[in-house]
């Protein structure tokens, strides 16, 4: 598969707004500003090869979404600093049942779940984001189906629970896959978007796509010159044009 990750994409009802909350908290920057559209992107040191961006839609946040941020933290010191700031920004915390657990379950300001990590040698490396945590089914088969999509190959396993793919270069965020067996209910609020490279022709990559797993996903919206899918367990991504 020649495709790769390029963006990791937001739905808001201020795009603006909530870009900022995260670039302040993460120290990153806003790059893009287009169409309603607001991307934000890490510094080179981060590792992170992809963008987080921010889209407006006009349909609120109903339930916990199944595509979620960890940041991580350096010390336990560090972990407590950046809660703080999260709820100084417009963040709140957030009780999902979690119980007593060493990480800090929060909100943004239209109410995606992330969290933050207490110190774990895993994520030393990746800068400000640890992860980018998919709640799955089948962890080991969603984790291979992406796998191909992304060249990210699996490197980490924790039993049935969790498989965790991390990009060749060893550098910015995991692609990890968590054991959940909440039934999706709802269109994600959060997604991924691949991109195939410049020569390639996209119709033909759409194919390839579909014959690895996927399913067209029609959400009913305008024709885009990018194709909407769904993994196997019904997460919708995007195919964008060749680039």
């Amino acid at each position: 598969m020649t495709t790769r990750l390029v963006n990791l994409v937001i739905d808001a009802a201020r795009p603006e707004a909530l870009a900022g909350f995260w670039a302040a908290l993460l120290g990153w920057h806003v790059a893009v500003e287009e169409d309603g559209e607001v991307d934000v992107r890490a510094p080179e040191s981060d590792g992170w090869d992809l963008d987080l961006v921010f889209v407006p839609v006009p349909e609120p946040k109903e339930v916990k979404n199944r595509i979620h941020l960890d940041l991580t933290s350096t010390t336990r010191a560090h972990q407590a600093e950046l809660v703080s700031h999260a709820l100084e920004l417009g963040g709140r915390r957030v009780d999902l049942g979690q119980g007593d657990v060493p990480w800090v379950v929060l909100a943004d300001p239209e109410g995606n779940e992330f969290c933050v990590l207490e110190p774990r040698e895993r994520y030393a490396d990746t800068g400000a984001v640890a992860s980018i945590l998919v709640d799955a089914h089948d962890p080991e088969l969603l984790a291979g189906f992406w796998a191909r999509l992304t060249g990210w190959p699996i490197q980490a396993r924790e039993g049935d629970a969790l498989v965790g793919l991390r990009g060749p270069s060893g550098r910015g965020p995991w692609l990890e896959f968590l054991r959940n067996d909440d039934v999706k209910q709802v269109k994600n609020r959060v997604h991924l978007d691949i991109a195939p490279p410049a020569d390639a022709a996209h119709a033909a990559v759409v194919t390839e796509v579909i014959a690895a797993g996927a399913a067209p996903a029609d959400l009913g919206g305008p024709a885009l010159p990018w194709r909407v899918l769904s993994d196997p367990e019904g997460n919708e991504f995007c195919v964008l044009t060749p680039r």
